[in-house]
């Protein structure tokens, strides 16, 4: 099995080219690449198919040759991955698969099609405008957070930290307690603080995750996008342009009247053959 191995600020994916749908990939399988001392070891799977061959793809077919097959490092099924829609794309036009072009990208996902724009090292993709819909919490530990429920095509909630309490702190080795009532299909939780000012941007926010399927990861592009909604809101601004720091890095997000892009580096670091068979039961 062909692999190549990709992140987007350290949220790193294994990219399975399989332009027809013929790969049998399974929870099991997944989880097995996914594991990182018995697997290649990363956050997800990014499985690369043609969207007129994969069935959540094929209705989109006529607007996208892609589809973004993304599985969670747990075997599940993610809706959406901002940061695996910048490493795919990266994946599509390094192989060929695909040409940049003045015209925006378009590739096919479980939650609507994304359009793609490179520029060198950076990549940016457009999604939905992240939509602010209820208030929750989450708790870790003995701490309890209010937090701002987001869609962005999969579910977020926002959680600022109070006056006192550091960002590096906080202990994500498990997965925060949420409100299964409005999170029924589970939450991905950023946990955020306030960031210094930073020239030509509106908002300037820290972050920390928990990603549904994939415990804590050095970045989530989703999640970006989610709170940098929720700083815009507390800023009272419908738009704007605010960066998020996030322990792989940083990246940009614009929110306008009608879309969300997410911007920042994905590279591809290795390609190989995966021997499936030796891969943990």
């Amino acid at each position: 099995m062909e692999f190549t191995k990709g992140h987007g600020t350290g949220n790193d994916f294994v990219i399975l080219p399989d332009p027809d749908g013929t790969l049998d990939l399974t929870p099991g399988l997944v989880a097995a690449i996914c594991d990182r001392r018995r697997g290649l070891g990363a956050d997800g799977v990014l499985r690369v198919v043609r969207a007129a061959k994969h069935p959540e793809g094929v209705a989109l077919a006529g607007e996208a040759e892609w589809f973004m097959d993304y599985w969670n490092s747990d075997g599940s099924i993610a809706e959406m991955c901002g940061n695996g829609a910048r490493v795919f794309v990266r994946y599509l036009v390094d192989t060929g698969l695909a040409t940049p072009a003045d015209a925006a990208l378009p590739v096919a996902t479980r939650a609507g099609i994304v359009r793609a724009r490179v520029d060198g090292d950076t990549i940016a993709v457009e999604m939905r405008r992240p939509r602010l819909y209820d208030a929750s919490t989450a708790t870790l530990g003995g701490l309890t957070l209010p937090g701002t429920a987001v869609d962005v095509g999969n579910p977020h909630l926002v959680c600022a930290l109070p006056a006192g309490l550091d960002l590096p702190t906080l202990d994500l080795t498990r997965a925060p307690e949420f409100d299964p009532v409005v999170f029924p299909a589970g939450v991905n939780v950023e946990f955020t603080a306030a960031g210094g000012p930073v020239d030509g941007v509106d908002g300037h926010v820290l972050m920390r995750v928990y990603e549904r399927g994939s415990a804590e990861t050095l970045s989530c592009g989703t999640g970006a996008c989610a709170v940098a909604a929720v700083a815009l809101r507390d800023l009272e601004r419908e738009t704007g342009l605010v960066a998020v720091d996030v322990p792989g890095g940083r990246l940009t997000v614009t929110v306008t009247a009608d879309t969300c892009w997410l911007a920042g580096p994905a590279v591809l670091v290795a390609t190989g053959r995966l021997a499936a068979a030796n891969l943990p039961d």
